[in-house]
C-alpha cells in the first residue's frame, strides 16, 4: 500500500516530466516547482511556497545537479523531514554541509533494473574475481531536437560531464561489489565535441574485498553500449543493458524490461519504505567523493587509497 498521497517535483526538464508522469500514474497527486510557466500542471516558482501550500509527503529533486545542495538546504531550513529523492549524482562536488533528512535517497534507478537485481541474487554466494563495466553513447544523439552543446551535460559548472552523467555505473558497482579501497583514473575532454566538460573517463580500482574492477564511460560511442562482465570462481556473467540480455557462461537469457520500469520501481520502493535496494544519503555522498578522487587521480597520474 502506498504511503504517500501528495508529491512535489522540483525541476520540469525531461527527467522532471518523467517523474511527474510516473507519480501520477501511481495515484500520487503531484505539483511542480519550476522557473518557467507550465500550462498543464499546477506549479510554483519556489520550493518554499510549494511545501507551505501543498504540505507534501514526498519531494523529488530533479533540477540541475549544481542546484541540488541549495535545494536541500532550503528544505532543511524550513524543517521539511518527509521522503526526499534526489536525482543522481547527489551533488556536483563534495558538500561541507550536514544534511539530516530521515528519508533521503539518491536516484540511481539502475539498481532496479531486473538484470542488476538478478546479479545481486546470483553473486551472494560466489567469489567474484574481476569486473569490467562499459557505457558509451554519442552525446549529440542523447536528446533529439536539442543542441547538445548548450545542455547541462556540456557544462561542468552545471554538474555536467560524463563521469557525473553516467555515474550509474559507479553506483551499481558499489551496490554489487562494495566500496573501493585503491584507485587510479584517466579522463577529461579528448574529442572534438563542442563541450566544456569531460567526455571520457576510465577507472581502475580494487574493492575492500579484493575484487579488481575496471570501468569506462564516454560521450563518444556512436554504437550505444552499456554492459558488464563479471568473472567468479564458478561462472562468467555478461550483462547487456541495451539488448537486455544476461549471459551466464554459454547460456543467454532475454530479460523483459519496460521503458519506465526502473524509475517506477524506485518510486514504489520509496513510497512503501522498501529501502534495501535504494541508494541512501551516505552512499550518494560516497559516489560524489569517488568522482572527485577519480578526477584527482587523473590530474596527478597517481593511485589513491580510500582513507
Amino acid at each position: 500500500m502506498m504511503q504517500v498521497s501528495k508529491a512535489v517535483v522540483v525541476g520540469y526538464g525531461s527527467i522532471g516530466q518523467r517523474h511527474t508522469r510516473l507519480l501520477e500514474s501511481l495515484g500520487v497527486s503531484t505539483v511542480v516547482v519550476s522557473r518557467r510557466s507550465i500550462a498543464d500542471k499546477k506549479s510554483y516558482l519556489t520550493i518554499e511556497e510549494a511545501v507551505i501550500c501543498e504540505k507534501p509527503d514526498y519531494i523529488v529533486v530533479a533540477n540541475e545537479t549544481y542546484l541540488h545542495e541549495e535545494t536541500l538546504t532550503k528544505l532543511q531550513n524550513i524543517g521539511y523531514d518527509e521522503k526526499v529523492l534526489v536525482e543522481k549524482p547527489l551533488f556536483s562536488t563534495q558538500s561541507e554541509k550536514k544534511f539530516e533528512f530521515a528519508f533521503l535517497y539518491v536516484g540511481y534507478n539502475l539498481r532496479f533494473h531486473p538484470i542488476i537485481q538478478k546479479l545481486y541474487e546470483l553473486l551472494i554466494n560466489e567469489k567474484v574475481i574481476s569486473v569490467n563495466a562499459y557505457v558509451g553513447q554519442y552525446l549529440p544523439t542523447w536528446r533529439p531536437n536539442t543542441d547538445y552543446s548548450t545542455g547541462y551535460s556540456a557544462d561542468v559548472t552545471k554538474g555536467g560531464g560524463v563521469i557525473r552523467d553516467l555515474s550509474h555505473e559507479l553506483d551499481y558497482l558499489h551496490f554489487l561489489f562494495g566500496k573501493w579501497s585503491e584507485m587510479t583514473a584517466n579522463g577529461g575532454q579528448i574529442s572534438g565535441l563542442s563541450i566544456r566538460s569531460d567526455d571520457y573517463y576510465s577507472m581502475l580500482y580494487k574493492t575492500a574485498t579484493g575484487i579488481n574492477v575496471s570501468v569506462e564511460m564516454n560521450y563518444l560511442d556512436r554504437i550505444i553500449q552499456r554492459g558488464l562482465t563479471i568473472q567468479t570462481n564458478e561462472h562468467t556473467y555478461k550483462a547487456d543493458f541495451i539488448k537486455n540480455t544476461l549471459q551466464i557462461d554459454d547460456e543467454i537469457k532475454q530479460i523483459e524490461v519496460e521503458r519506465d520500469e526502473t524509475y517506477l520501481n524506485q518510486h514504489i520502493a520509496v513510497l512503501n519504505n522498501q529501502t534495501e535496494m535504494l541508494c541512501d544519503l551516505q552512499s550518494g555522498l560516497d559516489i560524489v567523493r569517488m568522482i572527485e578522487i577519480a578526477e584527482k587521480c587523473s590530474k596527478e597520474k597517481v593511485w589513491m587509497k580510500n582513507e
